[in-house]
């Protein structure tokens, strides 16, 4: 697992939409909330979802882009986002390629672990918990206001 002031480590993946994304694009201007969980439409990984959706317009405003990650496939994320009406980009990681560069594998579970990375690319925060998955966004927002203070 990565650890703060780590570089966040590039990567390609393709998104809901089909369309190729890379760590650059995703960061380009803002701060990243990059979570990585196990299966879509399972009851942690929907809880964490919606906490996110459900903390959008206090995300956007702290400059954020959120970013979930799991092995499913492009269609099952399409499918998820519709479903749970998520405003926010999903990457399909089939091979664990990004997972790997994140060091975020697991024996038989993929973990659940979020990374709030800076614009400058940096890995600000870090917190893993495969338990408590409405905490992740709480995790999340505490880190961008610190980076806000910052500034």
């Amino acid at each position: 697992m990565l650890k703060v002031g780590d570089d966040a480590p590039d990567f390609e993946g393709l998104t809901d939409e089909n369309k190729k994304v890379t760590l650059k694009e995703l960061v380009s201007g803002n701060n990243l909330v990059l979570y990585f969980y196990p299966k879509d439409e399972t009851p942690g990984c929907t809880a964490e979802a919606c906490s996110f959706r459900d903390e959008w317009d206090d995300l956007i405003k702290m400059d954020a882009t959120v970013v979930g990650v799991s092995s499913d496939s492009v269609e099952s994320h399409k499918k998820f986002k519709e479903n749970r009406k998520l405003p926010f980009t999903l990457v399909s990681d089939p091979d664990k390629r990004i997972r790997k560069l994140y060091g975020a594998t697991g024996m038989l579970i993929p973990p659940r672990i979020t990374y709030v990375i800076s614009r400058e690319r940096k890995i600000v925060h870090v917190y893993n918990s495969q338990m408590n998955a409405k905490n992740h966004v709480k995790e999340a927002m505490e880190a961008l206001k610190t980076i806000q203070v910052q500034k």
